[in-house]
């Protein structure tokens, strides 16, 4: 089993490039299972039509102890089992927290045990990297993390907060950096800025996605562009970040 933290700035992309390379996985007849680690519970939503599943927060709330995998895990396209962990009300309690509280019910439910699936792909929101929200980096469950950015500065300041915690996990032999995914915004001269990021960090471009407006029509279908638009170039640059991930070239 391959696990793999996706993290990233918030709005850089970062869960539909999750959400297309789940598809791309499991078009190649990997069992795939799909982690949404943000309070918005979005993550998946593009793998199950537009439906916004229950979180695993939600549902502990609802049904205490009661909770069941059938309560949590939801079915998407191409067979990718999709999971939200969800979070508190805006403005009471800790998102973090809240990933903890979602990881450790799924390890009490034997998920993954179940579901015995070849690659987990765990969203996380990037932008602040707390206990909670590191916690995919640690503790066993990813081994490997891959960043998404632009050439913006924020999404780099943002990424290169993510790349100092994983140096600093690395000693303790925690997941380590796979590379980096470039979402790109057309921003001026943006393929080397991304590849002095990327050389700074001591890692590498994974792949460049380019920016496309068939990614927005993919969205109003409800649908990731691998489903939506499966012989478009944008289609194809998920497919190749997939075959890296089942090549072992990540």
């Amino acid at each position: 089993m391959k696990k793999f933290a996706i993290y990233g700035k918030g709005g850089i992309g970062k869960s539909t490039t999750t959400a297309n390379l789940s598809a791309a996985l499991a078009l190649q007849g990997l069992r795939v299972m799909q982690v949404g680690c943000d309070p918005k519970a979005d993550s998946t939503q593009l793998l199950l039509g537009g439906r916004k599943i229950p979180s695993v927060l939600d549902q502990i709330k609802v049904l205490g102890d009661s909770v069941q995998l059938a309560d949590i895990a939801y079915t998407g396209s191409y067979g990718v089992v999709c999971v939200e962990s969800g979070g508190p009300t805006p403005g009471i309690g800790c998102a973090g927290r809240g990933i903890i509280t979602a990881f450790n019910k799924l390890e009490e439910l034997d998920a993954y045990e179940v579901f015995k699936p070849d690659v987990v792909l765990y969203d996380v929101l990037g932008d602040v990297v707390c206990g909670g929200f590191a916690m995919p980096i640690r503790d066993g469950y990813a081994d490997e993390v891959m960043i998404v950015t632009s050439g913006e500065r924020m999404a780099l300041f943002a990424a290169g907060n993510i790349v100092m915690a994983i140096d600093n996990f690395a000693k303790r032999g925690y997941a380590k950096l796979a590379g980096i995914i470039q979402n790109s915004r057309n921003v001026e001269d943006e393929d080397r800025i991304v590849e002095n990021f990327a050389r700074n960090a001591g890692s590498r471009i994974l792949c460049r996605i380019p920016r496309a407006g068939i990614v927005q029509e993919a969205e109003k279908l409800d649908k990731t562009v691998v489903e939506a638009f499966p012989d478009s170039d944008q289609a194809a640059c998920y497919r190749e970040l997939a075959a890296l991930v089942v090549g072992g070239g990540v």
